[in-house]
């Protein structure tokens, strides 16, 4: 893989949480347009690995890059620039409870530094289009399905345009249909060129859509499926 088309590497890296050593040796690399799983048993360390790559628990050891970001040199000042080349979407939403889809996905692009109003509305209706929400930006939290509300999440993770999308259990929470559907929207999202990264337990969902595959288990991190594409 070409070194500038890499958008995360750990060489050799420790990861610790809480100072209890949970992964060692982690040696991985993620490309665009990549489709990737994390599978393991609670506790085996995937969430703690999803944490250091975005920079919420630092490497106990060895090296690693995420978007351009050395994580072994970053500053608390520039975590914020790097999360926003991510995009993380979790098992239970984190929407705004109070605000409606449009707010939501507005209180991002004002959180990150946007000013021009008219660009502001047309990118949040460019993306609810993306996640096939276009007729529900005036609808709070509470009158959508639990799909929707997963897609409203990953319509906000996708605002600023991410190079990579870290998804924690996206499907946890879901039926078997809907979560079919969230799969679906983030296989599209890697086929336009976005890493994706998805932690899941969901093993019949996986043998239905294969696709690269890594576990941890025993402290190490292991790639038991190589890369494919999800959709042939």
């Amino acid at each position: 893989m070409n070194d500038h088309a890499i958008i995360v590497r750990l060489n050799d890296a420790g990861i610790h949480q809480d100072e209890h050593p949970v992964l060692h040796s982690v040696n991985l690399e993620i490309g665009p347009g990549e489709f990737v799983y994390l599978i393991g048993k609670t506790g085996s360390g995937k969430s703690s690995l999803l944490k250091a790559l975005y920079a919420d628990i630092p490497l106990a050891s060895g090296e690693g890059s995420v978007c351009g970001f050395t994580l072994k040199q970053i500053k608390n000042r520039e975590i914020a620039f790097l999360r926003r080349k991510l995009g993380i979407v979790f098992q239970d939403f984190e929407l705004l409870t109070d605000r409606n889809a449009n707010e939501n996905l507005m209180f991002v692009l004002r959180a990150t530094g946007w000013k021009d109003k008219k660009a502001m509305k047309d990118r949040v209706e460019e993306v609810l289009r993306s996640v096939g929400l276009e007729n529900k930006g005036n609808k709070m939290p509470f009158e959508l399905s639990g799909g929707e509300q997963q897609r409203l999440a990953i319509a906000r993770a996708l605002m600023n345009d991410p190079e990579l999308i870290i998804a924690d259990e996206p499907t946890g929470n879901l039926d078997p249909d809907t979560s079919e559907g969230i799969l679906s929207l983030l296989a599209r999202i890697s086929l336009n060129g976005k890493a994706v990264l998805m932690a899941t337990h969901d093993h019949a969902l996986m043998e239905r859509y294969p696709s690269r595959t890594l576990m941890c288990e025993n402290g190490e991190l292991r790639e038991i499926r190589k890369s494919q594409q999800i959709y042939e």
